[in-house]
């Protein structure tokens, strides 16, 4: 990336449009495995979440990095929003009625 002016800015570069900006903090959650009771936390890329038309099709699931377990537990709105606003890959599932 060069530091020329950016177009339709006047003079500012590169380097000065950025200059403010902090590196982002990985963002991790916790969780609990009910397998092996094991506590942990997990990145964003180690969850998924399903989105469904009703709470029962709605949730997120991981595999416990102790046991291996894959666990899938129900996602409330609240539970959405931290997910997502977290960066948890999401899928949305569809109904075929």
């Amino acid at each position: 990336m060069s530091e020329s002016p950016v177009s339709g800015a006047g003079e500012m570069t590169v380097a000065a449009a950025f200059a403010g900006m902090k590196r982002a903090v990985p963002v991790v959650f916790k969780a609990g495995c009910p397998d092996c009771r094991g506590r942990f936390e997990l990145a964003a890329s180690a969850l998924r979440l399903a989105i469904g038309a009703t709470s029962r099709t709605t949730f997120y699931s991981f595999t416990c990095p102790e046991c291996e377990a894959v666990v899938r537990k129900p996602a409330g709105e609240r539970i959405v929003e931290l997910l997502t606003g977290g960066g948890v890959r999401t899928l949305r599932l569809h109904s075929t009625v």
